[in-house]
């Protein structure tokens, strides 16, 4: 019997004996696990690459190949994305909430696999990046294709995407509660019971799947050691206020490289630019190689000379000042050499640097304000270095519960609740003051194409405005005389709008209301003395189809009072969108979001 017969007799099966709801349940679970493995193939992979080659060859032959490892990983991996998958695979998470915003969760099957073949490449070769934006990727292209072969509709797709980023995230950082958060926060799914109990599915599923394989090795093996004191309250605001300025440091810098990079228009001219910028930073500075977790191991039980041990001016690490000059260093660098990587082709994410970056920050400030010896009492190195991850992820992503949630399941620091959240909400509200973005969501931020909690202005984000455009209108000529008008427009037009286009341009002069016409039209006298350009009026409004976002149009309208508005193409007139019709949408589109899934 054909796969596609039993395929179908399954469907027909499924919806006989299995309700909507619990068939989303099953499929949650499904998900999280296939995140799960994805995530444990990502990460395999990758460290035995990185212990391949750093362990091996950099060790026991010469320090140069440093600088040609992340070259030649990064020409491994344009190769395969030009031959072997034949499409460019984007950032992680970005991409991710693309799909969610303006695709309806539809992600294309090779980003099922793509980031499997790229990102383990990128960052095993000494790429500055990390594995955790591939990872949510290759699971949330895993939930949208299997919710679209069961025939789901966007809502259970959207869904099922935050479920897979939950237990993608669940599974590489052994903490399920941060997993879930992270999907609400960062894909802005909606927490309801309908939504909740999936997610919380996906993230066990996918958790469990991550003891089976790698059993209790977690990424961050601390556990809390000093306790917080009160008094400690205005360092971890301070604290606040850095991480908030870090952030904004990172952002700015990662938007302007990536920037430069999109000028260069050839992806060979990115990869030699890039490829050659990452490997002299990562030859300099050996510790910016790959992800960086050892660094952050190290910072936290107050080893940083084992993690500079490698630095090229030969400095000596027991004078404190250098090491925290080398540490700051290394801090300043990370996210360049981050976003060298991505602008040359690399694929990953930038949940490592940071986290890399966040615990360099905390352990510096902590170090500083102990060797000044200014207080009568030193504060806690550790508890800052892991405070100092939270501030910075809240200030990057945007995440502020999310950075909470992390360190706390990751340290067993659940006694750190309180410097977490003070940390944490200052850096968030002070980077958003500044940075109404997020690294992830700037680029479809600026756009407008940008899903938020915002009801109204998800609704908006989702409509198709190509779907609203009324294209049956008669156009005039501004020669035209009133009897042409009449015979050629009026007489035959249903609408009682006409817009007056210039014949060889096809460019918008103005709008010719029938009302305009009507005291006139009976009046033969008139027919060859009055033309379009004496009774046309400028619009109201006019809407630009190539820049304008669905909650611009709906401003105009609001704006203008206007029921009609014309909408202009590259300068040339293209249609009306009318109130009555851009109401109707929204509606059905608020329908559909809110349908029961």
């Amino acid at each position: 019997m054909p796969k596609r017969t039993l395929f179908k007799r399954f469907l027909i099966w499924r919806a006989k004996h299995i309700s909507h709801k619990q068939f989303v349940y099953i499929l949650s679970v499904i998900i999280g696990f296939a995140a799960g493995v994805g995530a444990v193939v990502l990460k395999n992979l990758t460290h035995f690459i990185q212990s391949l080659l750093e362990g091996k060859l950099i060790e026991h032959y010469h320090h140069a190949f440093y600088f040609l490892f992340p070259i030649l990983g990064l020409t491994m991996v344009y190769l395969i994305m030009k031959y072997v998958i034949r499409h460019k695979v984007s950032h992680g998470i970005p991409s991710t909430l693309l799909a969610i915003s303006k695709r309806k969760g539809i992600m294309k099957r090779f980003q099922m696999f793509g980031s499997i073949l790229t990102a383990p490449i990128t960052v095993g070769f000494g790429g500055s990046v990390g594995l955790e934006g591939p990872t949510v990727a290759t699971g949330a292209a895993l939930g949208s294709n299997i919710s679209r072969m069961f025939h789901m509709n966007q809502t259970t797709r959207t869904l099922l995407i935050g479920c897979a980023a939950a237990g993608a995230m669940s599974s590489i950082f052994k903490a399920p509660i941060a997993a879930i958060i992270f999907a609400i926060e960062v894909f802005s799914l909606d927490l309801t019971i309908a939504s909740m109990l999936p997610l919380l599915l996906a993230s066990l599923s996918a958790i469990l799947t991550s003891y089976f394989f790698f059993g209790n090795d977690v990424i961050l093996p601390f556990r809390i050691e000093d306790k917080f004191y009160i008094s400690d309250a205005p360092f971890y605001m301070l604290l606040g206020v850095i991480a908030a300025f870090v952030s904004i440091y990172f952002t700015e810098v990662y938007d302007r490289i990536q920037k430069l990079f999109d000028k260069l228009e050839s992806p060979i001219k990115k990869l030699i630019v890039g490829g050659v910028g990452i490997g002299i930073l990562v030859f300099l500075i050996p510790p910016l190689y790959g992800e960086g977790f050892d660094v952050i191991n190290n910072l936290i039980v107050g080893n940083p000379e084992k993690a500079l041990e490698t630095n090229l001016f030969s400095l000596d690490l027991n004078n404190i000042w250098y090491v925290i000059l080398l540490l700051i260093g290394l801090l300043l660098f990370k996210i360049v050499a981050s976003a060298l990587t991505f602008g040359a082709g690399g694929v990953g994410g930038i949940f490592a640097p940071v986290l890399f970056m966040g615990s360099i920050m905390g352990f510096c400030m902590s170090k500083i304000v102990n060797h000044c010896g200014l207080f009568s009492r030193s504060i806690s190195e550790s508890n800052f270095t892991l405070v100092g991850m939270a501030g910075l992820l809240a200030g990057v992503l945007h995440a502020p519960l999310t950075a909470i949630f992390l360190i706390a399941e990751l340290t067993g620091g659940y006694e750190l609740f309180i410097p977490l959240m003070l940390t944490a909400t200052i850096s968030f509200g002070i980077t958003k003051y500044f940075r109404p973005h997020s690294v992830y969501t700037m680029e479809l931020g600026r756009k407008g194409e940008l899903i938020t909690h915002d009801k109204d202005h998800a609704v908006l984000t989702l409509m198709n405005i190509n779907k609203v455009i009324e294209t049956n209108f008669i156009s005039i000529n501004p020669e035209m005389n009133l009897e042409e008008m009449i015979n050629k427009a009026v007489i035959k037009s249903k609408r009682n709008i006409f817009p007056v286009v210039n014949k060889e341009t096809k460019k918008l002069k103005g709008i010719i209301l029938l009302d305009d016409l009507r005291p006139i039209m009976f009046d033969r006298t008139l027919y060859k003395e009055v033309h379009a350009t004496h009774v046309m009026q400028k619009p109201p409004a006019v809407i630009f189809l190539d820049q304008d976002k669905m909650t611009d149009i709906m401003q105009k309208f609001q704006d203008s009072s206007a029921w009609n508005l014309p909408v202009t193409k590259n300068g040339v007139y293209y249609g009306f969108i009318s109130k009555s019709k851009l109401l109707t949408a929204y509606r059905r589109q608020l329908i559909s979001l809110q349908v029961d899934s």
